[in-house]
């Protein structure tokens, strides 16, 4: 190991992860936190800034004891090149914060998957509600940014003289970087228009307020300056960056996907990703967005991608907990339990029925019918409910854009056996990542290529 040190961070919906790679792409740590979510009644989750500046404090000094004990093993005079080069910032669409004009967040952040503003959605003006899948490439409900914004505005808040900032964004300010905006992650706000990459006139009057709520955009992997001196060595003075939004740049971890393969992401959300050369249209995305598809712009500028999710992860975790699982090995048993039990299940054909995977769902309901039903038949039964799924889902796929001859999976999910069965039966000619942590590589991998005197946006 030498030379200069590159570091990714991953904000994700379960855990917030960092990892390092060297001057030559070995990854040499890996260190995660729990995201400091605030939970509440109705499903209701969100994120006090406070608490997740914290959390990323505490992970920022735990890498920095990993890794001088790392470059301790290595050599002698191992803290001489312990330096971090690059620094960028990867994480969960949807969510983020309301800031003043000092960058102070002004309410807290909602999760992806928190119910409120689905009312206030729907109470937008006719002509946008209209007009916003096509528009924006999204389908209109609670999960947009937008949603959460018209729910603060109807509960008193004044958002003119605000501005905006995705999580990834604002963590990267609170390092010392820019006040800046990455079109992946803003093209998940439901603020921009598709077709032109600008904010979109008609939303922004809705909210009541003007361009300025928006920081200027950038790509991801553009410059964010730098990690400020009051953050701890090694990662003062990196040069940052914000990667993008946590599913894409997964995808690019690798150097890119084939434009005939599905990236597969399977987290909390599990999202199925084809890479496109531009924009389908106003058309398609209407149609797309009527079953809950997203045509939004890339990690790699000029690119689109469509974007097809599941609340998968939500459910499987859900199912865990119900059976009063809680660790590594107990989830082992469970992947060797569903594995010899026929991808069916043993039981009746209606013996138990699962729901909430679709993505403007995400509560998990169970139907018993009948005895003899186990933890290990429960997860199956959740594996083929979200099968069932994605199977809708690929079939709208299809018919926009010619259908996908190959798969890779990647994500914390895809470990177990018995996913890998489930999905290889809707998804054609699966593979499975050897990488542990994609979206935090492929972040690392970024903070490479921007620092780079070749890279074209470097600084």
């Amino acid at each position: 190991m030498s030379g200069p040190l590159f570091a990714g961070l991953d904000l994700g919906s379960t855990s917030i992860k960092l990892l390092i790679l060297d001057g030559e792409g070995v990854e040499l740590l890996t260190e995660q936190v729990a995201t400091p979510w605030r939970h509440g009644p109705g499903g209701t989750t969100e994120l006090d800034a406070d608490a997740l500046t914290a959390a990323i404090e505490d992970l920022l000094g735990a890498a920095a004891r990993r890794l001088a004990e790392v470059c301790a093993e290595d050599r002698a005079d191992a803290d001489a090149d312990a330096r971090i080069a690059g620094l960028a910032i990867a994480g969960m669409g949807e969510t983020g914060f309301l800031v003043d004009g000092s960058g102070a967040p002004v309410s807290p952040g909602f999760a992806w998957f928190d119910p409120r503003g689905r009312e206030e959605a729907l109470a937008l003006p006719a002509e946008v509600r209209r007009e916003f899948a096509g528009r924006t490439g999204l389908p209109l409900g609670a999960q947009v940014t937008v949603a959460k914004l018209a729910h603060l505005r109807a509960r008193g808040m004044d958002l003119e003289g605000k501005r905006w900032l995705n999580l990834p964004e604002f963590v990267a300010m609170t390092l010392g970087g820019d006040v800046a905006l990455e079109y992946s992650l803003t093209s998940r706000t439901g603020l921009l228009d598709q077709d032109t990459g600008e904010p979109w006139p008609a939303m922004l009057e809705a909210l009541g307020v003007g361009s300025s709520f928006l920081p200027p955009l950038r790509s991801g992997g553009d410059s964010w300056g730098a990690v400020g001196a009051d953050v701890p060595p090694p990662f003062a003075g990196a040069r940052l960056a914000v990667a993008g939004h946590d599913h894409l740049v997964a995808a690019e971890a690798g150097g890119g996907i084939d434009p005939d393969r599905y990236h597969v992401s399977m987290g909390t959300a599990e999202v199925l990703l084809r890479v496109i050369d531009g924009p389908l249209g106003y058309e398609a995305r209407t149609r797309l967005a009527e079953r809950l598809i997203n045509e939004v712009r890339h990690v790699v500028p000029g690119k689109h991608v469509l974007v097809a999710g599941v609340k998968s992860g939500l459910v499987l975790r859900r199912v865990l907990q119900s059976v009063g699982i809680s660790d590594r090995a107990g989830r082992d048993a469970l992947d060797a339990a569903v594995m010899e039990l026929p991808y069916e299940g043993a039981l009746e054909d209606d013996g138990i029925e699962i729901s909430g995977a679709r993505n403007d769902d995400g509560v998990f309901r169970m139907t018993v019918r009948t005895d003899g039903v186990s933890p290990a038949e429960i997860f199956g039964a959740a594996l083929r409910h979200s099968n069932d799924e994605i199977a809708i889902l690929i079939e709208a796929m299809d018919r926009e854009i010619p259908p996908a001859t190959s798969s890779l999976l990647t994500g914390g999910w895809v470990g177990m056996r018995a996913v890998q069965r489930a999905r290889g039966r809707v998804l054609p000619d699966i593979a499975v990542s050897s990488r542990g942590q994609d979206t935090a590589y492929g972040a690392a991998r970024t903070a490479m290529r921007s620092t780079s005197p070749a890279h074209p946006r470097a600084e």
